[in-house]
């Protein structure tokens, strides 16, 4: 990998990701633009983010942005192009542990799991960490009864 990505971020018009990055062998931080082209809100965003990343022209540049990374760039940008703010495309990214999911749209539906998985992924402790343990026990406490929660006298 003779580049590292450093940052990245989009800009709107004309659309594109801007990648800062350093190039190895000089150790000189450089700044690249790379135009986003046949994209339009009505553009599936992983389908975009894998082409970019696949393009032959940005492959080396991209190599060290993760897929979910420029998925974000994609949907920041197709936000704009529908005309939402990037206040609202920067909270659509974050949890929110009271929000009821269940009224949310397919789309932010996606986006609030995705953010689930990676998190996950950064807290979940396999065989070979040093901090895992093998059984376990965490007392999760309630913040308010439910009625399905308590004990029925019917026996079940």
């Amino acid at each position: 990998m003779r580049f590292e990505a450093k940052r990245c971020g989009v800009q709107f018009s004309p659309p594109a990701i801007i990648l800062i990055y350093e190039h190895k062998d000089t150790n000189k931080v450089r700044k690249r633009v790379i135009p986003v082209r046949n994209f339009s809100k009505y553009s599936d965003y992983s389908v975009a983010a894998e082409r970019l990343k696949n393009n032959p022209r940005h492959r080396d540049y991209l190599e060290g942005v993760s897929q979910s990374q420029l998925e974000k760039l994609h949907i920041i940008l197709r936000d704009h192009m529908q005309g939402f703010s990037l206040e609202y495309s920067l909270a659509s990214f974050k949890l929110d542990p009271d929000e009821d999911l269940n009224k949310l749209d397919d789309d932010e539906l996606a986006r609030k799991k995705g953010q689930m998985d990676g998190l996950f992924e950064r807290n979940r402790r396999r065989k070979d960490d040093p901090a895992f343990v093998y059984d376990l026990e965490v007392d999760f406490t309630t913040k308010e009864k439910c009625s399905w929660d308590e004990e029925s006298d019917d026996g079940f």
